[in-house]
């Protein structure tokens, strides 16, 4: 599942540079025979390690690093945490066998931008690594479903305007049970909220895009709204929203505005 922004962070040239970081050499020979078949893509390197690949990095300046999360030394999640402080502007896709909450969580919160498990086909990691080199988000089919049903407590039951009961549920902080389409908060009348740059200076592990959304959030925009501004459906919302409040460990809205304001 891809979003449809076009604002891209990392470095996108004819030839998408890429790396390829497993510790599996028989995974990662595979990966760069895969990859080296297609014309605009290039493997500029291979780190058998995230100590390795966060050093690569530094040296080749990829667009794209595929990276494992089990890894020795320094593993992926950690990896992926100091490439994207350090290299904003190389994206980190994470291509795994492990699809558990907390691996995917993990990984969010580092800052990936993609995350495929490693059934993946070989045209779904063609795919997800242009999108990633563009700037966009894009999760494994079954990953990117739980990110909006419910890996972090989203409730489907409430709708995008938000009932009565979805607004109680917002207004006193919502606990655990708290969405991504629940009711807005309400915003002071007076407040400007931060731009998408200030965000991203803020937060860099958010993408250009989820830095769009959270500034409109921040707004008090609703999904539908959010939606129509950037020219995207509602669930391309929903897992953004989503995606913003697991990099930034935020329970509903009325946290991620309180951050967002701050």
């Amino acid at each position: 599942m891809t979003d449809s922004g076009s604002e891209g962070v990392a470095r996108v040239a004819e030839t998408i540079r890429v790396l390829v970081a497993d510790d599996q050499a028989i995974v990662r020979d595979g990966l760069v025979t895969v990859l080296d078949l297609l014309p605009d893509i290039e493997v500029v390197g291979e780190a058998a390690n995230g100590e390795e690949a966060c050093r690569m990095v530094a040296e080749t300046a990829p667009d794209v690093v595929l990276m494992d999360l089990r890894m020795p030394v320094l593993d992926g999640a950690a990896a992926t945490a100091r490439i994207v402080a350090e290299h904003p502007d190389t994206a980190v896709l994470v291509l795994t066998t492990y699809a558990d909450d907390a691996s995917v969580m993990g990984a969010l919160r580092a800052g990936a931008r993609g995350y495929l498990t490693k059934d993946a086909s070989r045209a779904e990691v063609a795919a997800a690594v242009r999108s990633v080199a563009r700037g966009q988000t894009t999760f494994a089919r079954d990953v990117g479903a739980r990110l909006i049903g419910g890996l972090i407590g989203a409730d489907e039951g409430r709708g995008d305007a938000g009932s009565s009961s979805a607004a109680a549920g917002a207004g006193a902080g919502a606990g655990a049970g708290a969405s991504a389409d629940a009711a807005q908060p309400a915003i002071d009348a007076g407040f400007v909220p931060p731009s998408p740059a200030e965000l991203r200076v803020r937060h860099p592990q958010l993408t250009a895009r989820e830095a769009e959304v959270l500034a409109l959030v921040a707004d008090g925009r609703s999904n539908a709204e959010i939606a129509t501004s950037l020219y995207v459906s509602v669930a391309t919302v929903k897992t953004h929203i989503n995606a913003v409040f697991a990099k930034l460990q935020v329970r509903d809205r009325a946290q991620a505005i309180a951050l967002a304001r701050s």
